[in-house]
C-alpha cells in the first residue's frame, strides 16, 4: 500500500511538471489551475484502475497448480463508481499442487486454500473434499479432522455456480501421487 501511494504521488508530481511545461513552451496561455487539476485526475484515474486492476493482476501472477475458485465485489459510496461496477477486493484460488487423499478412504481429498485481500498478507485453510458425497468442509488453522468419522451434515454441499464445481471436479479427479497421499 506504501508503494502505490508513493506511485501515485510520483505521477501527480510527473503530471504537473509535464502540464507546467507544456505551459511554459505556450507562453503562459494555460489557467493556472490546471497543473494541479491534471494531476489531481491523474492520481485518481490511476488509483481506479489499480483498485479494478488488482485481482486480474493477481489470479494472472499466480503459479501453475494454483485455480481460482471464488471472488468476491465490493462497493462503497466513498468510491462512488463502485457502486455503478463493483470491485473485487478479494477471492480464493487453491492449490492443486497440495492434494492428498486421505489413506484410508481414498474418496475424501485434502486440499490447500489460499485466500487474498487486497492490502492484506495471504491466508491458507485446509479444505476437506468427499468427491463421492460432493461435500466440503473448511478446517481452522491447525485443525486436523478424520473425514472417515464426520457425520453426513457436517459437509457443506458444492455450489452450483461454475468455479467451484470446477475446483471440486479439478480436486476429485486429480492424480494423487502414492507416496504424499
Amino acid at each position: 500500500m506504501f508503494f502505490l501511494l508513493l506511485s501515485t504521488i510520483a505521477l501527480g508530481a510527473v503530471i504537473a511538471g509535464i502540464v507546467m511545461i507544456a505551459n511554459r513552451a505556450l507562453g503562459g496561455r494555460l489557467p493556472r489551475w490546471l497543473a494541479p487539476a491534471a494531476a489531481g485526475l491523474g492520481m485518481l484515474v490511476f488509483t481506479i484502475w489499480m483498485d479494478y486492476g488488482w485481482f486480474d493482476m493477481t489470479s494472472r501472477g499466480l503459479p501453475d497448480g494454483m485455480m481460482v475458485v471464488s471472488s468476491y465485489e465490493t462497493s462503497n459510496t466513498l468510491q462512488p463508481w463502485t457502486l455503478v461496477k463493483p470491485k473485487i477486493n478479494r477471492f480464493a484460488a487453491i492449490d492443486l499442487d497440495t492434494v492428498e487423499a486421505n489413506r484410508i478412504e481414498p474418496r475424501y481429498r485434502r486440499v490447500r486454500l489460499n485466500l487474498f485481500t487486497r492490502y492484506e498478507p495471504v491466508r491458507q485453510i485446509t479444505q476437506l473434499y468427499d468427491c463421492e458425497g460432493r461435500g466440503r468442509i473448511d478446517l481452522l488453522p491447525g485443525e486436523t479432522l478424520d473425514p472417515t468419522n464426520v457425520a453426513d451434515m457436517a459437509w457443506a454441499p458444492v455450489g452450483d455456480d461454475s468455479r467451484a464445481l470446477s475446483a471440486f471436479e479439478a480436486v476429485c479427479r486429480k492424480e494423487i501421487d502414492p507416496a504424499r497421499g
